[in-house]
């Protein structure tokens, strides 16, 4: 009896674990039920959203845009970064604010001023720490491609499918098993995701359009938010064969089985 109640005990306590969770905004407009999402996920009024707008030319534009649309949402507490090059000085600081944030946003701008300031293999880590620690990530546009191990840099022959001829660079890698993309449907991006797909078919590519956003929850299931579509490729066994599909606002698609869940 002892043992049986052990064993619910266990169980219950695993089910009320949070999970990791990310949500990947593909540009444009952060329409209101992301955000809403983003601010529940990060404590409401309760929480410190954490905004890092390292991939802009113009930082202190960015974190004041972001900053106006959350408060137009929620009274919750919105602190920007330190911005980048980073001191000495102001990486221990970003440390000491990364460690009371309950939200992470990155902006958009061109994402390998993100992956520059984090070739500091402290501040990787450091991110990545929070992150498993159940505190939800997010990003638009460039603080979207981030996300996956493999980034595209926005550089490379898009005119030709072929992996090839398509820049990538390490992300910060909070998703192994993606390739994602974003203003997908918006800038007719689609060649350069199917070559990289074509080029490792181990990997599914995920093509977020703008005013759209996908939170995933756990590294595994994602749902689609927003005002437009996401589009999913998966290469097949067969030489240059690839299967696709459409995801709508409220659909769920299941990122390790591969398939569409209700």
């Amino acid at each position: 009896m002892q043992r049986l109640i052990f064993l619910l005990f266990i169980l219950l306590s695993t089910s009320l674990i949070a999970q990791e969770r990310l949500i990947m905004i593909g540009g444009g407009k952060r329409t209101p039920d992301v955000l809403t999402k983003f601010i529940e996920l990060s404590g409401k009024e309760n929480g410190k959203i954490l905004v890092i707008p390292w991939a802009s030319g113009v930082q202190d534009e960015s974190f004041e845009a972001f900053n106006k649309d959350i408060v137009a949402l929620s009274k919750i507490k919105v602190e920007k970064a330190s911005l980048s090059p980073l001191t000495p000085e102001t990486k221990a600081i970003f440390l000491n604010q990364l460690k009371s944030a309950t939200g992470v946003f990155f902006c958009g701008g061109d994402q390998t001023r993100i992956m520059t300031v984090l070739q500091d293999e402290e501040l990787f880590s450091a991110l990545h720490t929070k992150y498993q620690n159940k505190v939800v990530f997010a990003g638009t546009s460039a603080g979207t491609a981030i996300m996956s191990q493999k980034m595209i840099t926005g550089e490379g022959d898009f005119k030709v499918i072929d992996g090839s001829k398509v820049e990538i660079k390490k992300g910060l890698g909070l998703l192994t098993n993606i390739i994602v993309d974003q203003h997908f449907i918006k800038r007719q991006r689609q060649n350069r995701l199917i070559g990289l797909i074509f080029q490792n078919p181990e990997l599914l590519g995920v093509g977020i359009d703008e005013n759209t956003a996908v939170y995933i929850e756990g590294n595994k299931i994602a749902e689609v938010m927003g005002e437009s579509q996401v589009m999913i490729f998966e290469a097949q066994k067969s030489r240059n064969e690839m299967k696709f599909l459409m995801l709508e606002k409220g659909e769920k698609f299941d990122l390790e089985r591969r398939k569409r869940v209700k």
